[in-house]
């Protein structure tokens, strides 16, 4: 199918595609980026329920490579996406599953690079909404509609204790945490929320503490 124009797909006034399967996508794409940091080498897109249906004919492929670029819901480059990913040396590959999924349109996003791998699942819950459910195995449940602060750490006595503080050094108020950790003593993960914005300088101290393994911000738009 050929878009004329990105208003095709998505955008204030929509022309046969829903919201749903098109200004989601292109956000759990750009999910997807904000945690990886970086542009990918590869990735692996496993679709689910109405997604594996309808993704080439409602734009779901080229919104959620669109958003794995970097771009916006209203950008004109999101039509020529698979383009520009392929010019870029990205390598992408679709797989439509018949798994069944707790939502219809859920969107598994696989990144890679020689520097290491992430694995997400958003689901596109309508209206352009979104929610990401599972971070690198990591089962939650959390809105894109405000940065989140994403920090995962050993499972230690104490460190949520040393977030917090280093948050609360920049002034940074925490208005919604969740905590998660496959098993005892394991790889944890904390997802907060704050009143304020994370800046670098934050995200460098946070970096630097003891257990911390990896710290990224959340954004999709």
């Amino acid at each position: 199918m050929k878009y004329q124009s990105v208003f095709d797909i998505i955008g204030p006034v929509m022309i046969g595609p829903s919201s749903s399967h098109t200004a989601g996508a292109a956000r759990i794409g750009k999910a997807a980026l904000s945690l990886f940091g970086r542009q990918p080498k590869k990735a692996v897109i496993t679709l689910y329920g109405s997604f594996t249906k309808t993704y080439k004919g409602h734009g779901t492929d080229v919104a959620i490579v669109g958003g794995i670029l970097g771009f916006d819901t209203y950008d004109n480059r999101i039509v020529d996406s698979l383009v520009i990913a392929k010019d870029l040396g990205i390598e992408i590959q679709f797989i439509p599953s018949n798994e069944q999924s707790e939502h219809p349109n859920t969107a598994r996003i696989y990144l890679e690079d020689e520097k290491g791998t992430l694995e997400i699942v958003g689901v596109s819950i309508g209206g352009g909404k979104i929610e990401i459910v599972e971070i690198q195995g990591f089962k939650i449940k959390v809105s894109g509609n405000q940065p989140l602060l994403i920090v995962f750490h050993e499972d230690r006595y104490g460190v949520i204790a040393s977030v917090s503080t280093t948050l609360s050094k920049f002034k940074i108020n925490i208005g919604y945490m969740e905590v998660a950790r496959k098993e005892k003593g394991s790889l944890a993960l904390m997802v907060i929320e704050t009143d304020q914005p994370i800046t670098q300088d934050v995200l460098k101290e946070l970096e630097l503490l003891n257990a911390v393994r990896q710290v990224a911000l959340l954004k999709t738009s």
